[in-house]
Parts: structure tokens; C-alpha cells; sequence
């Protein structure tokens, strides 16, 4: 895979340090294909990522969310003497795995089951009240006329 170096332009440019850091990033990311994994909009504001983890239990798994980034690391514990199992053909990959994904802003981890062989992550987007849109209602200059019957 080519690479390309965005140094020059670190040199020249000020304040744009987080888009270039961002594609350098892109750029030295390999195509994850273990395990392979699904990306889902459920609804609105909620999505889903689910991702097949055949063989792998509760305690094999790890997920951790800090600031716009969800990491999921998988790992089984080394076999010891006695529980070695012999292979005629092994079709289910158990080895140890690392997805990082990138989070947009306001999104959060809900939950997390292990189901099936496979690993739903629910994420949901919460905007908070300062970001929402709001109506703002107008107020005319006209003073209001009541009525003043004469009785």
C-alpha cells in the first residue's frame, strides 16, 4: 500500500493539525477483515455494530469507549496441557482481534449482548439541549387591544 507523507504540510498550515493527523490515520489503517462485522442504522439517532465472534465468551471480550473512539479486543486464553485439542481442519478463527472504530460527536455506547456467535454493540446519538434546534418566537411591536365595553 502506497503511503503518503503529510509532513510538508504541518510545516505550512496552522490549525489544521487535526485533519491531516486524521488522514495520516485513514492512510496507515490496513483493511480490518477479522472478525468480520456489520454497521447498522436501527433508527434516528441509533445504530448498531455487530460483529461475529464465534468461540469467543463474555470474558474473552473487552469493549472500551473513550472520548470519540469504541475499541473492541478480543482474546482466549492460551490452552494449557490438558485441554490442547487436536485440529483435523479448524475453520473457526480464535485468535486474538482489535477493532478500533470512530465515534461522531454526541454518540454513546448504550449496551452491549453477546448473542449467536455475535457481538451487538447499540450506540445511540444524544444531542444535548444546547445543540438541538429550537423555535424562537417573535414577538410584534404592536400593542395588544383589549376589549373595554361600556356596560
Amino acid at each position: 500500500m502506497q503511503t503518503i507523507d503529510f509532513s510538508p504540510f504541518y510545516r505550512s498550515t496552522v490549525g489544521f493539525d487535526r485533519l491531516f493527523n486524521r488522514l495520516d490515520s485513514l492512510g496507515a489503517q490496513e483493511a480490518k477483515t477479522y472478525p468480520p462485522y456489520n454497521i447498522e442504522r436501527t433508527g434516528d439517532d441509533t445504530y448498531r455494530i455487530s460483529i461475529a465472534v464465534a468461540g469467543f465468551s463474555n470474558g474473552d471480550i473487552a469493549v472500551e469507549t473513550k472520548e470519540n473512539s469504541l475499541v473492541v479486543k478480543g482474546a482466549k486464553p492460551s490452552e494449557s496441557g490438558e485441554d490442547k485439542r487436536e485440529f483435523l481442519h479448524r475453520g473457526i478463527a480464535e485468535r486474538a482481534f482489535e477493532l478500533r472504530f470512530q465515534l461522531a460527536d454526541y454518540v454513546e455506547v448504550q449496551g452491549a449482548t453477546l448473542e449467536n456467535g455475535l457481538l451487538h454493540l447499540e450506540l445511540k446519538r444524544e444531542l444535548p439541549e444546547s445543540k438541538k434546534a429550537r423555535t424562537i418566537q417573535i414577538n410584534g411591536g404592536t400593542a395588544t387591544i383589549e376589549d373595554k365595553s361600556v356596560n
